[in-house]
């Protein structure tokens, strides 16, 4: 199992975009969560989380492996705009609804993808639901092959 004791405060990835260290920061990220079709998009439920629900969420994701916040940079000012896990050999990740297509997510997977080759990794895993056509271009534009309806993987 990686040691996920050393995780960098940050990573930067462009000059626009960086990957931060998880911290509590729920006035940001409760109303990502609380959006109907993103829940959907993630879990196939359209049912918003609550508080508690958020919290126990990054809880598990932050203790059982890398949780990082999406940081973009939008016309001068930098914008928490969803976050990137590492998690028991596979990647998962949000962009909120106003910064999807963007190319955002396509970049912080290459990015986290370089992370999990430092810990070790030989390969990342990423489920995503058949109609979430959003995530499997971004994933197969990362280099993310196909190898079940719902499964794909990146091998180092």
């Amino acid at each position: 199992m990686p040691d996920y004791s050393a995780q960098p405060k940050k990573i930067f990835l462009y000059d626009n975009l960086e990957l931060v260290k998880y911290y509590p920061y729920y006035k940001r990220t409760l109303p990502w969560y609380q959006d109907p079709g993103l829940c959907r998009q993630v879990d196939n439920r359209e049912e918003p989380y609550d508080l508690a629900r958020l919290k126990r969420m990054y809880r598990f994701l932050s203790t059982n492996g890398e949780c990082y916040y999406i940081k973009f940079r939008d016309h001068g000012r930098w914008h928490l705009v969803g976050d990137i896990s590492l998690c028991r050999g596979a990647v998962s990740i949000v962009i909120c609804r106003e910064y999807q297509n963007r190319g955002i997510g396509r970049r912080a997977i290459s990015g986290i993808l370089q992370r999990a080759k430092e810990l070790g990794w030989s390969q990342v895993k990423a489920e995503i639901y058949f109609f979430n056509d959003q995530s499997r271009k971004a994933f197969l534009a990362a280099g993310f092959r196909q190898t079940g309806k719902e499964t794909f993987v990146y091998g180092f």
